[in-house]
């Protein structure tokens, strides 16, 4: 079996910072995927590995043309590593150590796997950008297969699929759909996911406004997005805190209805993970200057009220230190409790606000001075902390600093009995203001991106951010491999298995070929 051992420079070996950290990992490639294919939806299913091809180049001529669900049975976590392809056959198809790649569902199958149609059936997009992929058994060798189209407006597929007694899986397009998103009036951006601890899909929104002003600015730059949103809801103008939370697929092997869970805040969701206690939920927030989040609901198994927090960051090291070598530590700001249905209240407000009503220099939405208000204390309700989250955490002190943070799990069993008791989260570069030589965090730029793990307490905290993955060797003159074939680059998905290895994802363009690994402390 050939394991790649990463250099002490770049993987954690100790240092005064992190000295419990372990100091016998390793990092083997295990899939490499066609060119300009990023890989998402990497989902574990007993001994079968579900993930996806996205946005694959559309002249490869042959199968991968485009977008692709699919999977990989009976995993051989055993196959050794998987070269980097060097011909244009491999650099054009599926090559994994783990076996062969079946794939199930592709973009515009039977007309309906990833077309994005308005509230009343006008087809208003083909999207080839499919992104989390949950299971849910329905039977012994069946069940439904939910996957993200990752688009504005965005969209989620159910398909029933069937796995042979050799592994082989089959998706029955005729109960195949796409579902109904209309009764909360779309959604935007259906990024990463995970399964709840009760079986319901959860799915976020990728809300990447940094500012809700430029929401109904006509001269910016993602209006057109907005305008399609518009189009979604058959031509009312489209209320911006309507987007950017995690939605909860209630029944969702019968009417699969979805619930946008505002209690959990508004931002750029990439990923949530609740924690054994069915109660304590970890969320990640993808863009630059962005925020680590954490939701503590009021009842198990129910995210529709908690108390939402957000992480301060104290850097376990010198200014400028290597990414490799320095943890984070955490602490945790309270912003506010909240419900979805007072929320929901607040949120009404700001309907009916149009692109006329836009004024240079102004708002039309929640404003600079109503932040601080708030964060003073001094505002009538707490609807700042729910609807413009990012800007409520940093004025309360929580650090806002994070650069393209990107999926963040957990092995639930393992986390549940203590036998993996990690969670881990995918930096997929530090850059910018990671590395702008001010604030909390100030640390040498990598843009081939870090792994961190987390320790979970008993109580499923965590207090601080270890690297133990960390790309290297970044130079742009090397494309199209500016990050060395032997560094991750961008690390996107993760999964934690059982026994506490960590799959890791790329969604980069610094590799020609996107990779996948599997990490082992």
């Amino acid at each position: 079996m050939q394991t790649r051992r990463v250099a002490a420079a770049f993987v954690l070996l100790g240092t005064t910072a992190i000295a419990s950290t372990a100091v016998a990992e390793s990092l083997t490639r295990i899939v490499t995927v066609p060119l300009e294919a990023e890989i998402t939806g990497m989902y574990e299913q007993g001994t079968d590995l579900f993930f996806n091809i996205q946005h694959p180049k559309n002249d490869l001529g042959n199968k991968f043309n485009r977008a692709s669900v699919g999977v990989i049975a009976n995993a051989n976590w055993a196959g050794g590593e998987q070269a980097v392809p060097t011909d244009d056959a491999g650099k054009s198809v599926v090559l994994s150590s783990l076996g062969e790649y079946q794939v199930l569902l592709q973009e515009g199958d039977a007309g309906k796997v990833g077309v994005i149609k308005s509230k009343g059936g006008k087809e208003l997009l083909v999207s080839n950008d499919p992104d989390f992929n949950g299971f849910l058994p329905t039977g012994p060798n069946q069940g439904f297969l939910f996957t993200n189209w990752e688009n504005r407006p965005g969209g989620m597929s159910r398909a029933l699929l069937t796995r042979a007694e050799n592994g082989t899986w089959s998706a029955d397009l005729a109960k195949t759909k796409m579902l109904d998103f209309s009764a909360v009036r779309g959604t935007w951006v259906n990024c990463f996911g995970t399964m709840s601890p009760w079986n319901t899909p959860l799915t976020s929104e990728e809300l990447y406004f940094d500012n809700t002003a430029e929401w109904n600015n006509p001269e910016y730059k993602y209006i057109e997005d907005t305008k399609l949103l518009t189009d979604y809801l058959g031509g009312e103008y489209p209320n911006p805190y309507d987007y950017g939370y995690i939605v909860e697929i209630t029944d969702p092997a019968g009417k699969a209805m979805p619930v946008k869970h505002f209690s959990m805040g508004r931002f750029s969701h990439e990923n949530s993970v609740v924690m054994p206690d069915n109660k304590t939920a970890y969320m990640s927030d993808d863009g630059t200057g962005v925020v680590f989040y954490k939701f503590v609901a009021d009842t198990a198994g129910d995210l529709s009220s908690g108390t939402l927090y957000a992480a301060k960051i104290t850097q376990l090291g010198d200014a400028g230190a290597q990414s490799a070598d320095t943890a984070l530590q955490i602490s945790w700001v309270e912003l506010a409790h909240g419900s979805n249905d007072e929320i929901a209240a607040w949120i009404r407000d700001y309907d009916g606000i149009s692109m006329e009503a836009h004024k240079a220099g102004e708002t039309s939405y929640i404003s600079d001075e109503d932040v601080a208000t708030w964060a003073a204390g001094d505002a009538a309700d707490n609807r700042v902390a729910f609807l413009e989250t990012r800007r409520a955490a940093v004025a309360k002190g929580a650090t806002g600093e994070f650069r393209k943070m990107e999926g963040v799990n957990i092995n639930y069993a393992g986390a549940a009995d203590g036998s993996v008791p990690y969670m881990y989260m995918a930096m997929s570069e530090v850059a910018k203001t990671m590395s702008d030589g001010e604030g909390d965090i100030d640390l040498a730029e990598n843009k081939c991106g870090v792994v961190y793990e987390m320790k979970l307490d008993a109580k499923y905290n965590v207090g601080k951010m270890v690297p133990v993955v960390a790309g290297h060797g970044y130079n742009k003159e090397n494309k199209p491999n500016a990050c060395p074939v032997e560094s991750i680059s961008n690390p996107d998905n993760i999964v934690v298995r059982a026994d506490g290895s960590v799959v890791i994802g790329e969604d980069t363009g610094n590799h020609e070929n996107n990779a996948m690994w599997v990490w082992k402390r």
